[in-house]
């Protein structure tokens, strides 16, 4: 490492301070940039360009019982064709990630499904362990039954007693959804754009993928 150089993990604050010199110095001019911002930094990304879409919360409490709806298979993420699950990941998160997406189902301590019908893909769920509560995300779904099919399931594999999901207020039935299993919000953020928002299935999206990475 060359002299008077020294690597360490940025505090907000520095993160804050990139990203406004990031947006003065034109970084990805004309491209979207997104973020979750907390509460107490949004005055900091708002000067930076960015702008509040909406506000994800995040939600915790215990897993519902494995109860599967009639119709609904539930697969291992990784048997499904790649191809198909990228467009489903797509409609949902707005943009391609299949690079993204293929290491984010097969890294250790995870577990992804799928909930298919005949008619193909309706819904996609990771769980990932963590610390305090299993991180949920993403969850997308055709309804709030096959999130709590896929949510359940994923627990019942992992061992999972807890689990959190960051609920988007784009789509009120993910918060409705959320309390509906019992599940205490813990705190939010806003999710915020320096340009226009991509084109996505709201009705689908119960929770994103995480605060960090969208």
């Amino acid at each position: 490492m060359p002299m008077g150089f020294e690597v360490g993990i940025a505090s907000v604050a520095e993160v804050a301070l990139i990203a406004e010199w990031a947006a003065r110095e034109g970084w990805n001019p004309g491209r979207t940039v997104a973020l979750d911002g907390v509460v107490a930094q949004q005055p900091n990304y708002r000067r930076s360009g960015f702008r509040p879409a909406w506000t994800t919360t995040r939600f915790e409490g215990a897993p519902p019982i494995p109860d599967p709806p009639a119709g609904i298979g539930l697969v291992d993420a990784r048997a499904v064709p790649f191809d198909a699950l990228a467009a489903f990941d797509r409609r949902h998160f707005g943009a391609p990630r299949d690079a993204f997406l293929a290491a984010w189902i097969s890294l250790a301590e995870r577990h992804a499904l799928v909930a298919m019908t005949d008619a193909g893909i309706v819904g996609f769920a990771v769980l990932r362990r963590a610390p305090a509560a299993a991180r949920l995300g993403p969850v997308f779904a055709s309804d709030a039954e096959v999130a709590t099919a896929l949510v359940s399931a994923l627990a019942h594999e992992s061992g999972a007693q807890n689990v959190a999901v960051d609920a988007p207020g784009i789509n009120p039935r993910a918060a409705a959804w959320a309390e509906s299993l019992g599940w205490t919000p813990t705190f939010e953020t806003a999710r915020m754009y320096t340009g226009p928002a991509p084109t996505i299935d709201t009705d689908g999206l119960f929770g994103i993928t995480s605060l960090e990475l969208g």
